[in-house]
């Protein structure tokens, strides 16, 4: 029996691999306990929910037990093995949640538990987890009479250190990139043999397409060909970390390229040159984390946004035309694949293969919910790119509209006519003047007009004003900046200026 786990976080990454049906042929789930949620996904985020207030980005334990091919657990011996190792790691009566995976005919379990102690609000130790992980598996086999593996902690007796298999890690990392750790650990070996320092090493490398790095925990890393990290003292059989940096003394780390460094340099090399539909020239599939570099460099829409959308969708809906309505409200569209299969188009135009981008679903699991949509009926990958260009220059149409209405002046505060008739001299004295001042000085900010500075004013245009006569400028920014006046309100103002005139001649009568 072999039992592995470790502290982590995130309830969706932990709930689409408890789900997924693309590398096991069925999932079972077993049991969840202390939350209130009956749902996988919903019992997760709970979870997560309730860790929100601990400080801890780790909030699970996530373990799972193994056992061999022909050495199955009845549903009494996984409770009671689940059981005993809950008590080992300190987590007796937490919140869990039980999944129950079939491969290749052979079953394992996985459980998650919270590490949340709602008391003090704080998280579990996950200290010395992999020798309890051992004590309990080693306890477990005697008392289900199964074969015993030798473990590394525990029950030595004299007995080397047994080689260490790949993590979790790494073997979704030779998933991704297609380079499995025995492959990496057979070539790196083979360098080390037949090289006698570090540079040999690292020029011996370069040939096969492999990049030396500076680690960013380790010493020395290698860099695959599709962007896989690999480190030098765990992928040579035989050699220590201490003999690797003895051997590779003539190397200055900090003369090396950095992990994210080499990845890009990598990325450049065999991202798409020479490259046609995701297979090089000679006919070999392109790495696939290449061929998403691409399409997101393209449409500027992340793989794993994608995927989390339509992993999301895929699990609301039910049926074909419940997830094509359900794109649709995203602005993205549903196609027919050129090579057959269904794929979707996003906003940006770029193309996503459905069997790729949901976790936990093969082709043949979407070819069935989807059989209530007929693929003839569906636009080709062609049609529906030109379909969102024909969008996406509509959006663009109207946000200018809508920048434009916003950029305008209100009518409110500015109205000036098409043709700008005479307007009557202000009126209102002194009051009339400032007034008249205002108007210009927010005119000339709104045209964006510099302030001219005041210069002396001749004895003509002293006079011109104690008589009441604007200039000429005055008048165009009054004409421009006032609203318009009606006629009843300018034979009014003609009517006062009369009175005014009339009364004055009385007085000098007098």
């Amino acid at each position: 029996m072999i039992i592995k786990g470790k502290s982590c976080g995130g309830a969706r990454r932990l709930g689409i691999h408890l789900t997924r049906l693309d590398t096991n042929e069925r999932f079972d789930v077993k049991e969840i306990r202390g939350v209130v949620s009956d749902n996988l996904y919903a019992a997760l985020r709970e979870i997560e929910a309730v860790a929100a207030g601990a400080m801890t980005t780790k909030p699970f334990y996530h373990a799972s037990i193994n056992t061999r091919g022909d050495e199955r657990l009845t549903d009494e011996q996984r409770a009671y093995a689940i059981d005993k190792l809950e008590s080992a790691l300190g987590l007796t009566g937490q919140p869990r949640v039980v999944v129950v995976h079939e491969k290749k005919d052979r079953e394992h379990c996985h459980i998650v538990w919270s590490r949340i102690d709602l008391d003090r609000m704080a998280a579990h130790s996950d200290s010395h987890n992999f020798r309890k992980h051992e004590k309990v598996a080693r306890a477990l086999e005697k008392e289900f009479g199964l074969e015993r593996v030798q473990g590394a902690h525990v029950e030595r007796d004299g007995k080397p250190r047994p080689e260490r298999t790949p993590s979790h890690r790494e073997m979704l990392q030779a998933e991704r990139t297609g380079v499995s750790p025995q492959q990496a650990k057979e070539l790196m070996t083979s360098t080390w043999q037949t090289t006698n320092n570090g540079k040999e090493f690292q020029a011996a490398l370069a040939e096969k397409g492999w990049i030396l790095a500076r680690g960013d925990r380790r010493d020395f890393v290698a860099i695959d060909p599709t962007g896989g990290v690999h480190s030098i003292a765990r992928r040579i059989e035989g050699a220590k970390a201490a003999e690797v940096r003895e051997r590779f003394a003539d190397i200055d780390p900090r003369g090396l390229m950095n992990v994210a460094e080499a990845k890009q340099v990598q990325r450049e090399r065999h991202g798409g040159h020479g490259r046609e539909g995701g297979r090089d020239r000679q006919g070999a599939v392109a790495p696939r984390k290449a061929v998403r570099q691409s399409e997101h460099g393209r449409t500027g829409v992340r793989p794993k946004a994608a995927m989390a959308t339509m992993s999301q969708l895929w699990h609301a809906c039910h049926n074909g035309k419940t997830f094509r309505a359900s794109l649709e409200q995203k602005s993205w569209v549903l196609a027919r694949g050129d090579r057959g299969g269904f794929v979707a188009i996003d906003s940006a135009g770029g193309t996503h293969n459905l069997a790729h981008r949901i976790q936990g679903a093969t082709g043949a699991d979407i070819r069935q919910r989807f059989a209530d949509i007929d693929p003839a009926s569906l636009p080709s990958v062609a049609e529906a790119r030109k379909l969102q260009q024909e969008r996406q220059a509509e959006r663009t149409q109207q946000a200018a509209t809508r920048a434009a209405g916003q950029a305008r002046p209100d009518a409110g505060h500015v109205r000036a006519s098409v043709k700008p008739r005479e307007r009557a001299a202000p009126v209102g004295g002194k009051a009339g003047a400032a007034a008249s001042r205002l108007a210009g000085s927010v005119f000339s900010a709104l045209m964006g007009e510099k302030p001219v500075p005041k210069q002396k004013e001749s004895e003509a245009s002293k006079r011109a004003k104690d008589a009441g006569t604007p200039s000429e400028r005055r008048q165009e920014l009054m004409r421009q900046l006032s609203r318009e006046i009606p006629q009843e309100t300018e034979r009014d103002a003609e009517y006062e200026r009369d009175r005014n005139e009339r009364d004055r001649g009385r007085e000098r009568s007098r």
